[in-house]
């Protein structure tokens, strides 16, 4: 994760703040407040949690999701369930709240955890966020913008392979496709422990009240 320092620690720019994404995030971005652990002291915190996030993504999201929504309100179960949180809108006419949630919200959590898995964890990771108002820090914030490139990179690779054809290019887009798939998954867990960590130490800190509630 060496090359994560070659990218600014920065707090998000204005035009980092633009777009459904970037205002999701943006409004954490001056919180001075933050997580108990750093991302890459996450797997460390919590070591199971972040390989069976990584071994079986979905699972790890389903619990994380109903932890954190029981977190946020105690016994509520799956009661107050949205794809994504609704934090980052909808399209057309996929918006969430419109998707079946109320009947089927476990479906729809199995669903936003295999389609969307990069917003998934981070619908889990804001309903945190916003409940204790915590930002990112500098190591944090470079390792987003260190795995967002990579993905870039390897998206704007494999049309240019569609593009152009000389020797070697599909290994050379396989090795680059694999590389940020890698750091996507040890990101992903990394986000998924940390959030997992940081709702477990608070629960522990106030035992009777979510003991009660549930």
């Amino acid at each position: 994760m060496s090359c994560c320092f070659c990218f600014s620690g920065d707090k998000l720019s204005p035009e980092e703040r633009k777009g459904k994404y970037g205002d999701a995030w943006g409004q954490y971005a001056d919180n001075e407040n933050k997580f108990r652990v750093k991302l890459c002291g996450a797997p460390c915190a919590e070591p199971c949690c972040w390989m069976g996030s990584m071994i079986c993504f979905p699972c790890a999201q389903y619990k994380l999701r109903h932890m954190a929504l029981n977190h946020a309100e105690p016994g509520s179960g799956w009661s107050n369930y949205q794809c994504c949180q609704g934090m980052f809108g909808g399209c057309c006419c996929i918006q969430p709240g419109n998707l079946g949630e109320d009947n089927c919200p476990q479906a729809c959590m199995c669903l936003e955890g295999c389609c969307c898995p990069g917003m998934a964890v981070s619908a889990s990771q804001g309903m945190v966020m916003q409940q204790y108002g915590l930002g990112l820090d500098e190591d944090d914030v470079r390792i987003i913008r260190c795995n967002n490139c990579l993905q870039m990179l390897a998206c704007m690779a494999s049309i240019l392979n569609i593009c152009i054809d000389f020797d070697g290019d599909d290994a050379v887009v396989g090795i680059i496709n694999a590389v940020a798939d890698i750091v996507f998954c040890c990101v992903s867990g990394c986000m998924t422990a940390r959030t997992y960590h940081e709702i477990k130490e608070r629960e522990n800190e106030a035992p009777e009240k979510y003991r009660m509630e549930r």
